[in-house]
């Protein structure tokens, strides 16, 4: 019998979809693709690939829930749900699902807790080691805030009061933002920016470089004294012919890798396979090798197999559709233990990747209590 191993899961936009879809992560995945039938969400952003039973199927057990919020520059579909015209605005949406993170986890201990200190990262690990046989029927998810795209940060000075409530990671942008360059937006860091990572290292913020542009992501490697991490990224080399500053540069991953980083790698086909999109290009064409490939990529360059994690993006405005061929929900993240095996990898190693490294990471940035 295959071994089952622990998940860390370090990117999942989970309130922007619950507050833009009105998805419900308690159901079971079938009762919400049943249920979004007929409706215009699968068109725009997919079939789901997260609920409470895949969670457990698959022994995710830890995830870092995102906030975040679209530049109305940059709105994606059909919606006006957290879409934001300045930073003001940003900084109620922002604040607003941490609300609704307190709201929903307070609603519902038994499935989701959210996680601020290493004592809540502890009590998390202790029922998740414990056998459903045992009297378990299920064990309750955590929670880790992270920031996606700072906008919603003000000035530099709400930084404690942003610790205060719980958020624990930060990246600077998505597109990009008054901080530094994004996605499609390269520019280098800004006096804001620099400001902004100074104030986070004095917190005790960790730095998600995801979506910063390289020259940003190369000088915050230099400067930046916290934890740095990439939560969902994948190696820019396996995607030869892709014009996107979104992926990561061999120079940035071995920053990331010098400075006792981890990168999540993400299950996108079109991170997966330069060029394809769902429109014009067949799901089969993806597999699970070609994750596996990124993960064994990034190990390569880093000689050994503690700076590599899972960073899935599951429902980040993608679904089932443009997953590897193998996937059908979260749960099917335990296909790549088998796989890292064949290729050489040790059973410590399977367990570094699929969740160890995150915990490591964790115990840097959280709080003893």
């Amino acid at each position: 019998m295959e071994k089952v191993h622990f998940i860390v899961d370090a990117h999942q936009d989970l309130a922007w979809n619950m507050l833009t879809f009105q998805r419900d992560y308690i159901n079971p995945i079938e009762k919400t693709r049943e249920l979004e039938k007929g409706t215009y969400v699968p068109e725009v952003t997919g079939n789901t690939i997260l609920g409470w039973d895949a969670y457990q199927q698959g022994n995710v057990g830890v995830v870092f829930s995102t906030l975040f919020a679209e530049p109305i520059r940059k709105q994606e579909g059909p919606w006006d749900h957290l879409v934001y015209h300045d930073i003001h605005e940003a900084g109620k949406l922002y604040r607003d699902q941490v609300d609704f993170y307190y709201r929903w986890t307070d609603n519902n201990p038994d499935k989701f807790r959210l996680i601020s200190s290493q004592a809540d990262l502890q009590d998390i690990l202790n029922v998740w080691k414990r056998p459903l046989s045992e009297g378990v029927s299920g064990r309750p998810i955590g929670m880790v805030l992270l920031m996606e795209a700072a906008e919603g940060i003000r000035t530099p000075d709400e930084l404690p009061e942003w610790w205060e409530m719980g958020l624990r990671f930060i990246g600077p942008a998505w597109a990009g933002t008054r901080y530094c360059g994004g996605t499609n937006e390269p520019s280098p860091l800004t006096r804001d920016g620099r400001a902004l990572l100074e104030n986070m290292a004095e917190v005790g913020f960790g730095l998600d470089l995801s979506h910063m542009d390289e020259e940003a992501a190369l000088q915050a490697l230099d400067r930046y004294e916290g934890v740095i991490m990439a939560s969902h990224a994948n190696a820019a080399a396996l995607l030869r012919g892709v014009e996107s500053n979104r992926h990561l540069s061999d120079r940035v991953i071995r920053g990331i890798v010098e400075r006792d980083g981890v990168i999540g790698v993400v299950p996108f086909n079109n991170f997966l396979l330069a060029g394809w999109t769902k429109k014009q290009m067949r799901r089969d064409l993806v597999h699970i090798d070609r994750l596996v490939a990124q993960i064994d990529y990034m190990c390569q360059l880093a000689g050994d197999s503690l700076h590599v994690g899972i960073g899935s993006d599951f429902d980040g405005i993608y679904g089932v559709e443009e997953t590897p061929m193998e996937f059908d929900s979260i749960a099917d993240l335990q296909k790549i233990p088998p796989l890292l095996l064949e290729k050489g990898y040790s059973e410590e190693d399977v367990a570094n990747i699929m969740g160890e490294n995150w915990l490591g990471q964790l115990n840097k940035v959280l709080p003893e209590s």
